[in-house]
This record gives structure tokens, sequence and C-alpha cells, in this order.
């Protein structure tokens, strides 16, 4: 537990996520169902770890150009 109490969480809130991320708000629901990105309720307010958007998007795959 002092493990995850020394882990500091970079948490913003939705609307930033968004637009951070690039998708909407059905979108960003669907990637959190999904467990694609990670989300915390905080007060009544949906927040989103901004690492998991980064994670997320290093994960897309490439896109192959054929010749």
């Amino acid at each position: 537990m002092m493990d995850e109490l020394r882990q500091k969480r970079n948490l913003i809130p939705l609307k930033k996520a968004l637009e951070r991320g690039g998708f909407g708000r059905t979108k960003a629901y669907k990637l959190i169902k999904e467990g694609k990105i990670i989300a915390y309720k905080m007060e009544g307010r949906t927040m989103v770890d901004a690492d998991s958007i980064d994670v997320y998007h290093m994960n897309l795959p490439r896109i192959e150009l054929s010749t």
C-alpha cells in the first residue's frame, strides 16, 4: 500500500482528456470500459489518467503503406 501512496497519478478532467486524446466523450467512455484508458471518480467528476492516454496512443497500430 505504501508504494501505491508514493506513486502520483497524473489525473486530468474528462474535458481535457478529450482534447489530449483527440476523441469524443462516447469514444472516451468506450475506451474506459474496455480498460484501454484509466479513469477515476473524484467528488462526482470523471478524472482520466493522462499517462494512460499516452500509452493508448503508443499502442495504436501503424499504417502500412503498400507500394
